[in-house]
């Protein structure tokens, strides 16, 4: 049975998609055309807020593991999950390493509908590529998609240090809600899954650290 997962994505209008770069309504990008021309299957790979709350349907869910990229606070957020005031961060893929997540293998009699909602989640800015890889499930290795970063875009924060990175997620609150609490969902998702990733739970570690340091005093 396919499942679908509500996700809170707010839609945009057709002026804020034509702003943005994403695609208008009516007009197919691209890169949603090259998937639907197969008339297959296609997996999809997770590796922050899609592991939890994919909100597209979907008939399995893997675990998965992707070489060549790594999982990190590399995207500004001035909407879901900070403001232009006080940027938060969101997660990315970008080069170098290797991460996991989770693949969702998508049916083709639903894949214009879930590729259209990730369209409108994932790419309101164009801050990704929505890329072809391969990642290895328990069953071997497929094809997938994934939303890989954009070097080029002026939301790419480039190599940030520990203390920045975990100082903008402290900061940042957005219509998703805290940046931090994003983390924290992405944290827990990968232990239910039994999944290390050290970056990203040291990352965890020093915002708590922080964020205790910046407690005011008991009156």
């Amino acid at each position: 049975m396919t499942r679908l997962d509500q996700g809170p994505a707010p839609a945009s209008t057709g002026a804020d998609a034509t702003r943005s770069g994403a695609a208008a309504p009516g007009v197919l990008a691209p890169e949603i055309a090259q998937c639907l021309a197969s008339g297959r299957d296609l997996w999809i790979f997770g590796y922050g807020s899609l592991m939890w709350n994919p909100g597209f349907p979907h008939v399995e869910a893997q675990p998965a593991l992707l070489h060549g990229f790594h999982r990190a606070f590399c995207v500004y957020s001035s909407r879901y999950r900070g403001t232009p005031e006080r940027p938060g961060l969101v997660l990315g893929l970008d080069r170098g390493g290797a991460c996991k997540g989770v693949a969702f293998r998508v049916p083709s009699a639903e894949l214009a509908t879930a590729l259209h909602y990730l369209w409108e989640r994932e790419m309101t800015n164009r801050t990704y590529h929505l890329q072809a890889l391969s990642v290895r499930i328990p069953a071997g290795v497929v094809a997938a998609r994934a939303f890989v970063v954009d070097r080029r875009h002026k939301n790419y924060t480039g190599r940030l240090s520990l203390d920045e990175t975990a100082r903008l997620i402290i900061q940042g609150i957005g219509a998703r809600g805290p940046c931090r609490q994003y983390l924290e969902n992405t944290v827990a998702e990968l232990c239910r899954l039994g999944q290390l990733d050290g970056p990203i739970h040291r990352l965890e570690m020093k915002v708590r650290e922080l964020a205790a340091k910046e407690l005011p005093c008991a009156m």
